[in-house]
């Protein structure tokens, strides 16, 4: 452990470093979905894959929603595109051209070299499909790899279960829960915190290129290994 001259322990110096840029005209192009900047033409369609009857569970664990209207809906995305700290994402399915997901790049700090992925919200179509790990795998590769962010944020309801057993197969660590950490639609929210270093996904990566590969499936689209023994053995 280094030691400063006062004989007190400090961190590691971390050579060379400089602020990161700020994610801009994304477009994430992958083998199923690609993601794009969020922008109010996306939200017809967004809205009649997410919102309506039968879906409101989507927004549970959301600040916002369930919508009743595409205006409600394209309210709720202006506002987080003006977000100076938010870059929210389309996520199109590649067969369709439909807007079968968003996510965000949130709270986003470029001067620590932090960045979350978080506002994430599914279509029925969506969940249990490739492309949802895809774009996962698209916006950590982005992050790191291409604008060299050092930490790569998960955060979620302690209570959602699903977004935490998301991050842990995922290959995100927890990192402990925040009580009493946010007030939203008049109820309390604990928050879990996960998270990757840039060392870590470097190791993550081939896990999740071995997952998505065409080989890991069978005719019936049926996975070969699952991601989690893949993330978890990377990480041993």
């Amino acid at each position: 452990m280094r030691s400063n001259e006062f004989g007190q322990p400090i961190g590691d110096d971390v050579w060379g470093w400089h602020p990161r840029v700020l994610p801009r005209d994304v477009r994430l192009q992958g083998h199923e979905v690609t993601l794009v900047d969020l922008t109010l033409d996306h939200v017809p369609s967004m809205f009649e894959l997410t919102c309506g009857e039968g879906n409101e569970p989507l927004w549970t664990y959301m600040s916002a929603g369930p919508f009743r209207t595409s205006t409600e809906l394209g309210a709720y995305v202006q506002k987080q595109m003006r977000n100076p700290t938010t870059v929210p994402l389309a996520i199109i399915g590649n067969e369709t051209g439909r807007v079968v997901g968003t996510a965000s790049y949130w709270n986003v700090s470029p001067v620590n070299g932090s960045i979350e992925i978080g506002s994430i919200v599914y279509s029925p179509e969506m969940q249990h499909h490739r492309g949802g790990t895809e774009s996962i795998y698209l916006m950590a590769r982005h992050a790191i790899d291409e604008l060299g962010y050092r930490r790569l944020e998960w955060k979620c309801d302690d209570l959602n279960e699903s977004s935490r057993r998301a991050a842990v197969r995922y290959g995100f660590t927890y990192e402990g829960t925040f009580r009493h950490a946010v007030v939203y639609k008049g109820r309390n929210r604990d928050t879990a915190w996960y998270a990757m270093t840039d060392a870590e996904w470097r190791r993550l990566r081939p896990a999740y290129e071995q997952w998505l590969s065409e080989g890991n499936f069978d005719a019936d689209g049926r996975q070969r290994s699952r991601l989690s023994e893949l993330t978890t053995a990377a990480l041993v």
